[in-house]
């Protein structure tokens, strides 16, 4: 469920800012396949790493905490 609300939140920033698939792999100096994967509500085989360059190209940050 992570996964699927953070490709979807990428992919609306991405919308809200206008920059395409393209331009967004350039940013994040990845390739589109590795940005086609993150985007992917269904791949889980992304890293933390990817997802935060990501989020850093479009101003912003990851939070993520373990709560008990």
């Amino acid at each position: 469920a992570v996964k699927r609300l953070l490709a979807w939140q990428i992919s609306q920033a991405m919308k809200n800012d206008h920059i395409s698939k393209a331009e967004m792999a350039r940013r994040m100096q990845t390739s589109r396949a590795a940005l086609e994967r993150l985007l992917d509500p269904e791949n889980s085989a992304v890293t933390l790493k990817t997802m935060h360059r990501a989020a850093k190209v479009l101003g912003k940050q990851i939070r993520m905490e373990l709560v008990g």
